[in-house]
C-alpha cells in the first residue's frame, strides 16, 4: 500500500553520513542466563553478519504493505480507519481510498505473510509455563550492548542505553545518555499487550538541546527544550499557532527570555501558551516548526514479551529493538514534492525502494533513518536482514496519519505526567481530537474487534458478547491496563507462539503471533473493493492527537449487521 520513490532532494548535505556514526556504547551490563532453545546449536555471536550477507536481496518487494492491510472487511469491519484518513498538519500523504480499496500493486495482491495461516497450537504445547517465564526474564539488550561495543567496522546505530540501569522518576536515563522515557497511549489494535507484546519509547534530541549558551550541560535547558517540542507536535492542526495551549513541566522562562505562558512576567512556567520561535540555549538558533523534529531527534522502541509478573507486563527480555535518527530536514516546498511523486509513483504500481543498506539504516524520502535489532534462534539480539527492516519502512514512511513520520510522541499525556516509563496504570482512554467518545471505544465499534483480524477470542469474549460492544463493561474499566493487558494464560501463551517463530527465523513470513490463526484475513486479494464505502463505513476523522482535557462518555454499542441489500 506504500510505495518508494527515486532520488531523494535534501536540503542536509554531508550530516547525513556524520549522524549514521553511533558512539559506541559506554559499557555493558552482565547478562542473565537464559534457556537455549532447543535443538538449535549455539554459534560464535556476531549481532550483524546476517544483516551484512542479505544486503540487496528482497524476495518480498511490498515487505512494507503489514499484515494487518489483508484483513477481511466483510463490508462491514473497519480497522483500517486509525491509519489511513485525510490530510493532516503537514502530513499530504490523504490515504482515506486504502479504507475503500485494497490498492496494492500486483505483486501486494498476493499475501505473502504466511505464518498468518500456520497452527502453532503444538509448538505452544511443547513449552511449559515455567520455561517460558525463565525465557521472557533473561536480558538479551546486555549482550547485544557488549558485542557492539569497540565495533569499528560497524557504522551502523550501536545501542547505548542501557536499559538495565532504568531511568528516574522524571523519565532521564540514569546512564546520562540523554535518552527520556515517555508515557503514552497505545496506538490501536496490532500494538495493544492483549495481542501479543508490550512496549516502551524513549526520546533523545541532539547535544545543542541538552546545552546551555556556554555549552555547558544543563538539565533545565533541556527538560525546556522538551516542552516547547512537546507543545509543537503534539496540539492538533485545528487549533492555530497563537491559540496553542499545552500544560508542560514546570520550566524556566528566563532560560530563553520569553514570556511564554503569556502572564506578564518572566519565571516559572507550566502551560505554554503559544509557541517560541526558537529553541534555547546552544540550540537558539534552531527555529521551532510544528509538528517537525529538529534535525538529529532520535527515538528509540522495544518490543517485549509479556511478563504476568513485571508492570504493564513489560518483560525483561527484548523481541524488537528500534531506533529512528532525523539526519535531514525537508522544507514545505520538498515535503509537498514527496507526496506528490508518491502519488504519482503509486498509481504507476511502482514498487517500493529506500536508500541505505541494513548494517547503515535505511533513509525514507522524509529525512529519518530506521535500524532494527530482532532475536536469532539462539534469542540474541541481531541486526535485522534487508527484508526485515524493509517491514518498518511502510508505517514510518508515507502512511496518512502520522505526525512526521512518528507515532508515539504526539500521544504523550501533557506535562511531568507524561515523563516516564512507559505505564498503563494511570491512563485512560482518550478521544482524538475532534471524536466524541474514547480512542479505544471507537475504533472498538468500528472494527468490531479488539484486533485488526478478529482474533482475540479473550477480548471478544469480555466485551463483545453477541456480536455488540459491551459500554457497560468498557464504563467499568479503571485504567488502560485493565483494559488492554491479556489474562496470564493468553499471555504465556503468545509467548510460546512468538518464540516458535523466533526458532524458526522465519520473521519474512511475518512477526505476528497467534493462539490460533486467524481466520478473517484474505490470502489473495481477489476483490479489491472492501465494502465500507457502501456500508458507509468508510472514517475520515482518524488522528494521532488525543484530547487530553475531555470527558467525553464512552462510544455507542454497534451491532455489526450485515451491510444493506
Amino acid at each position: 500500500m506504500w510505495r518508494r520513490r527515486g532520488p531523494i532532494k535534501f536540503k542536509a548535505g554531508c550530516l547525513l553520513l556524520c549522524l549514521l556514526v553511533v558512539p559506541a556504547c559506554e559499557r555493558a551490563a552482565s547478562p542473565d542466563a537464559a534457556p537455549e532453545p532447543a535443538s538449535v546449536k549455539p554459534q560464535a555471536y556476531d549481532p550483524v553478519a546476517r544483516a551484512i550477507a542479505s544486503r540487496g536481496q528482497l524476495d518480498n518487494p511490498e515487505a512494507t504493505v503489514p499484515p494487518q492491510c489483508y484483513t477481511a472487511t466483510e463490508g462491514r469491519f473497519n480497522p483500517c480507519w486509525s491509519c489511513h484518513t485525510t490530510t493532516n498538519g503537514r502530513n499530504r500523504a490523504n490515504d482515506l481510498n486504502l479504507q475503500a480499496r485494497y490498492a496494492f500493486s500486483d505483486v501486494a495482491m498476493q499475501n505473502h505473510w504466511n505464518n498468518l495461516f500456520v497452527d502453532r497450537g503444538d509448538a505452544i504445547a511443547a513449552v511449559d509455563d515455567a520455561s517460558i517465564l525463565q525465557w521472557v526474564r533473561a536480558d538479551n539488550y546486555s549482550p547485544l550492548r557488549a558485542a557492539l561495543a569497540g565495533r569499528d567496522d560497524f557504522l551502523g546505530w550501536k545501542p547505548e542505553l542501557d536499559l538495565m540501569r532504568g531511568f528516574g522518576d522524571e523519565g532521564f536515563a540514569l546512564d546520562g545518555s540523554g535518552w527520556r522515557a515517555f508515557v503514552y497511549q497505545p496506538f490501536p489494535g496490532t500494538f495493544w499487550p492483549t495481542n501479543g507484546s508490550a512496549s516502551d519509547a524513549f526520546i533523545r534530541l541532539p547535544p545543542a538541546f541538552r546545552h546551555d549558551q556556554k555549552g555547558k550541560v544543563s538539565a533545565e535547558i533541556y527538560r525546556l527544550n522538551l516542552a516547547i517540542l512537546e507543545a509543537a507536535m503534539t496540539v492538533s492542526d485545528t487549533t492555530p499557532d497563537n491559540e496553542i495551549e499545552r500544560a508542560v513541566e514546570a520550566v524556566d522562562e528566563r532560560l530563553i527570555g520569553l514570556d511564554l505562558n503569556a502572564d506578564g512576567e518572566l519565571g516559572m512556567a507550566t502551560r505554554l501558551h503559544g509557541l517560541p520561535p526558537h529553541f534555547a540555549g546552544a540550540a537558539a538558533e534552531v527555529p521551532v516548526r510544528r509538528w517537525l523534529y529538529p534535525l538529529g531527534t532520535e527515538f528509540l522502541h522495544t518490543l517485549r514479551y509479556l511478563d504476568p509478573g513485571a508492570p504493564s507486563f513489560r518483560a525483561r527480555r527484548v523481541k524488537e529493538v528500534r531506533h529512528a535518527v532525523k539526519v535531514a530536514m525537508l522544507e514545505d516546498p520538498g515535503l509537498r514534492e514527496v507526496y506528490q511523486e508518491e502519488a504519482v509513483e503509486k498509481a504507476l504500481g511502482s514498487p517500493p525502494h529506500f536508500r541505505g543498506t541494513p548494517d547503515t539504516g535505511l533513509l525514507n524520502d522524509f529525512g529519518w533513518m530506521y535500524q532494527a535489532y530482532i532475536e536469532d534462534a539462539q534469542g540474541r539480539l541481531r541486526l535485522q536482514t534487508q527484508q526485515e527492516q524493509q517491514f518498518c519502512m511502510g508505517c514510518h514512511s508515507n502512511l496518512g496519519v502520522t505526525v512526521d513520520g512518528s507515532f508515539s510522541f504526539v500521544r504523550k499525556p501533557p506535562g511531568a505526567a507524561g515523563w516516564g516509563h512507559q505505564s498503563l496504570a494511570e491512563l485512560r482512554d482518550r478521544p482524538q481530537l475532534g471524536q466524541s467518545h474514547g480512542e479505544i471505544e471507537t475504533w472498538l465499534a468500528r472494527s468490531g474487534a479488539a484486533d485488526e483480524f478478529r482474533a482475540n477470542q479473550e477480548m471478544l469474549a469480555r466485551y463483545f458478547p453477541n456480536g455488540e460492544l459491551d459500554t457497560e463493561a468498557l464504563r467499568a474499566v479503571r485504567d488502560l491496563g485493565e483494559l488492554l493487558l491479556p489474562s496470564a494464560g493468553r499471555a504465556l501463551a503468545l509467548d510460546k507462539a512468538y518464540l516458535a517463530i523466533v526458532r524458526e527465523q522465519s520473521f519474512e513470513h511475518g512477526r505476528d503471533a497467534f493462539v490460533s490463526p486467524p481466520e478473517n484475513v484474505h490470502r489473495r486479494i481477489e476483490e479489491p473493493e472492501t465494502g465500507l464505502v457502501d456500508a458507509g463505513r468508510v472514517y475520515d476523522d482518524g488522528r494521532l492527537w488525543l484530547d487530553w482535557e475531555s470527558e467525553a462518555e464512552p462510544a455507542f454499542a454497534v451491532r455489526f449487521a450485515p451491510p444493506p441489500g
